[in-house]
């Protein structure tokens, strides 16, 4: 079979971004990839943290240790969810921005209008935050649930 077609096919041209529309996009960029760093080290801390707990209250089987475990736990997972919601409004910032006809400002760090649209609740309860602290939390509570 072959396509019909009217004629040849015209390539969609795209206006070129100026210069401070591009410097806008790597502040934005910029931004994106310190949340995803800090995202990541806390998933460090948490997993060295929470193993050292683990460790500690499962050889002595104690629960209360097991139970202070949770505590900083409970705390790393809320510090992703703020790094990871942070991450994904500056996400929606930058496609916006990066549109030609964009009517974000130029330069403009705002990600205000964007709040509503990721809530914390959501990010933090997100299926890779779930399964990576709720496992551990899970593991944790097997320990208290044993000890006792």
């Amino acid at each position: 079979m072959t396509a019909l077609s009217d004629g040849p096919e015209t390539p969609v041209v795209r206006a070129p971004l100026d210069a401070d529309r591009i410097k806008h996009l790597e502040f934005i960029q910029a931004v994106i990839t310190r949340m995803g760093t800090n995202s990541f080290l806390v998933k460090g801390w948490a997993l060295t943290l929470a193993a050292a707990f683990l460790a500690l209250s499962a050889g002595r089987l104690s629960w209360p240790l097991a139970l202070a475990g949770a505590v900083p736990l409970i705390c790393f997972w809320s510090l992703d969810g703020y790094f990871l919601r942070q991450e994904r409004l500056f996400r929606h910032l930058y496609e916006d921005a990066r549109r030609p006809a964009s009517t974000v400002e130029v330069l403009s760090m705002n990600i205000g209008p964007y709040l509503e649209r990721v809530l914390w609740k959501h990010v933090a309860f997100s299926s890779t935050l779930l399964l990576f602290y709720g496992a551990l939390l899970v593991a944790d509570l097997a320990v208290v649930a044993i000890a006792v």
